[in-house]
């Protein structure tokens, strides 16, 4: 664990997907009313629990879209008074391939009463593959994200690296090309996405916590004004 901002924690764990070594990043907030809530978990265990379980009491866990999902059960071991929140998609997924994940509530355009005044949130609408649940932390200026934006580059593998380039994200902090292009499937897939990034763009941000990649430490709005153009009509 380690801080982002006041209230804020960061924790980081190996991740393969499709034998790529992506990584990936969990977020713990405090809110206002002292307990915490956990964006994506890893795999809370052993000391990792510990040092979440001295900073409060897990109050919420949310799961930010339906390929996050894969330690879910062990956030619900570790802290079984915590409520469990699904984006759209997940709990009939996991349903369907025999995981008896108890979700307690799902994700939508308006903060749970729980954290409502800490985080806003939406749903980016559009995609026939996946809708995202977003957050953002005003406090700190900062963006919870799942894949909606990944940013991989220097620090990564030179075969990586090679990689992303093929998929016009080396250095570039994007969405993923694949969902990307389902987005412009048609108008009306179209037009929920550009009121999904204009309300995402009305928030006052400047950092970005990522599941996957480099975090945005700085300049973050300008960074999505460019590379989600071709949300609000560009041809970028």
């Amino acid at each position: 664990m380690r801080a982002w901002a006041e209230g804020v924690w960061i924790a980081e764990a190996p991740l393969r997907f499709h034998g790529l070594p992506f990584g990936t990043r969990m977020t713990v907030v405090r809110l206002a009313q002292g307990g915490l809530w956990i964006h994506s978990p890893i795999a809370l265990e052993g000391a990792l629990a510990g040092e979440v379980a001295k900073l409060g009491a897990v109050v919420a866990v949310v799961s930010p879209n339906k390929l996050h999902h894969l330690h879910l059960e062990s956030a619900q071991r570790a802290f079984p008074e915590a409520r469990l929140f699904a984006p759209p998609g997940l709990a009939g997924k996991l349903a369907a391939k025999g995981r008896k994940v108890r979700f307690d509530a799902e994700l939508g355009d308006a903060p749970d009463p729980l954290w409502a005044g800490c985080l806003d949130q939406l749903v980016v609408r559009g995609s026939p593959l996946m809708e995202e649940v977003v957050f953002f932390h005003a406090a700190s200026r900062s963006l919870v994200v799942g894949d909606l934006c990944e940013h991989f580059g220097p620090g990564d593998p030179p075969w990586m690296r090679a990689l992303m380039r093929l998929a016009r994200m080396d250095g570039r902090a994007r969405m993923p090309p694949d969902w990307q292009l389902s987005f412009r499937l048609s108008a009306r897939a179209r037009g929920a996405a550009r009121a999904s990034f204009e309300r995402l763009l009305a928030w006052d941000f400047d950092r970005v916590i990522l599941a996957h990649g480099a975090l945005i430490e700085s300049g973050a709005r300008a960074i999505f004004e460019r590379e989600y153009a071709w949300a609000l009509g560009s041809a970028r």
